[in-house]
């Protein structure tokens, strides 16, 4: 091997650094434009019109009674964000797309903007620092544990995004015998229907806040539940759930409230619980890392800002519902969602 060989085996080879760029920076503090575009585009019913084959800026600008010019900007930063593709001068969904914000799919939940994009949902980010800074949600924004307006759009809007989870968990409790479930916080009902709608011989409580609970009735009667859904108006922590349920569902509800709260709730689910039932937690669990699967790590931003809650770990969802009495729990990941399943029982 010759001495210019040897060198070019034994020098290193100099890692590559990318040089800074101020783009991520610049496109977050847009980020609020990429929410609008989509919010348009559901609001126009831009994507149900691609599918249905009306995907040139012609036939789009007809359909929807827009300015063409105006539309060509639409649709071309719909594709450079991800939820369109462009070929020539024709646009088309992303699978995505085509699942979700296509009205003709039956997994459509374009919906969900009324909630998710809805003014109060923004307005709680107005001014995080001060949310920061005092560790809970802005004075005039504090709607956790009332009954507001918004939990009835919550019911409504939301119920399209929960039907893939919700019989994901229905599984978990599977059998054909007799069952008395209780759904807290209820809203749309998706998760007690669910179960409902596998087990002939399940009859479900749905507790909520009366108006909310008028979504959740129209849901579980729409399923042909009517006869086995009965309802328990009021506040989870005021009203008296009774006794001798096989499962008590918690679907979503721990991340918004604080770890002595959750605890408190739990225990109040223990008594309800027959001997060997069993309460079944629907949440948001990031790893332990805390900034890991995207979603749920980022979704304890959204909850600082809104109610002072949390996104919780698998870890403290077992440290809380050891504190409420329960000896053992299972783990489950709700396959197709970003949602984890936590199932324990009483002894």
């Amino acid at each position: 091997m010759s001495s210019a060989q040897l060198e070019q085996q034994t020098t290193p080879i100099p890692s590559v650094h990318p040089s800074p760029s101020p783009q991520k920076i610049f496109e977050t503090m847009t980020a609020f434009q990429q929410t609008a575009a989509l919010k348009a585009a559901v609001e126009l019913d831009l994507f149900t019109a691609i599918g249905e084959g009306q995907n040139t800026l012609p036939a789009l600008a007809r359909r929807i009674n827009g300015v063409e010019r105006a539309v060509r900007i639409l649709c071309d930063c719909l594709v450079v964000i991800g939820f369109l593709t462009k070929n020539e001068d024709r646009y088309g969904l992303t699978a995505d797309s085509a699942a979700f914000l296509d009205k003709r799919s039956h997994t459509y939940f374009g919906s969900a903007k009324n909630f998710l994009a809805s003014p109060l949902m923004m307005e709680a980010f107005k001014d995080l620092a001060t949310v920061v800074r005092s560790g809970r949600p802005l004075s005039d924004h504090s709607f956790s544990g009332v009954e507001h307006p918004i939990w009835v759009e919550f019911a409504r809007s939301m119920a399209p995004l929960m039907y893939l989870p919700a019989q994901e968990t229905a599984k978990l409790v599977d059998g054909e015998s007799e069952m008395k479930v209780l759904d807290i916080a209820a809203g749309h009902g998706m998760y007690g229907i669910a179960i409902a709608r596998r087990n002939p011989k399940a009859r479900i409580v749905a507790l909520d806040f009366p108006a909310v609970l008028t979504v959740a009735k129209e849901n579980a009667a729409r399923s042909g539940l009517a006869d086995r859904y009965s309802l328990l108006p009021g506040n989870a922590f005021e009203v008296d759930w009774g006794t001798g349920f096989g499962v008590v569902l918690v679907p979503n509800l721990l991340h918004s409230l604080d770890r002595a709260t959750n605890e408190a709730l739990l225990k109040k689910a223990y008594s309800a619980l027959a001997p060997k039932g069993r309460v079944v937690v629907v949440e948001f669990t990031p790893n332990e890392d805390r900034v890991s699967p995207r979603l749920p790590a980022f979704f304890a931003l959204t909850m600082l800002a809104n109610n002072g809650g949390d996104a919780y770990t698998v870890s403290e969802h077992r440290a809380m519902l050891r504190s409420a009495g329960f000896s053992s729990c299972e783990v489950h990941s709700l396959g197709g969602s970003p949602f984890t399943a936590i199932v324990a029982a009483k002894a």
